[in-house]
């Protein structure tokens, strides 16, 4: 079962459109998020460190 984060509309966004408002927004929403966090810690550790490359994430 995919996680609600791997079908956000908001992180599309963000992938297209980095510096918009709303993918600012987001970027700046996945430092708060329970539902991220809860996504990412179930991620293996080379996907973290993708993910973490990809969007410049290293709260976690």
């Amino acid at each position: 079962m995919a996680h609600v984060c791997e079908n956000c509309k908001f992180r599309a966004h963000y992938e297209q459109k980095p510096d918009s408002l709303l993918g600012r927004f987001w970027h700046w929403h996945i430092n708060y998020c329970p539902g991220w966090k809860s996504y990412f810690n179930k991620q293996s550790e080379g996907q973290k460190a993708i993910l973490r490359e990809k969007y410049k994430f290293n709260k976690y």
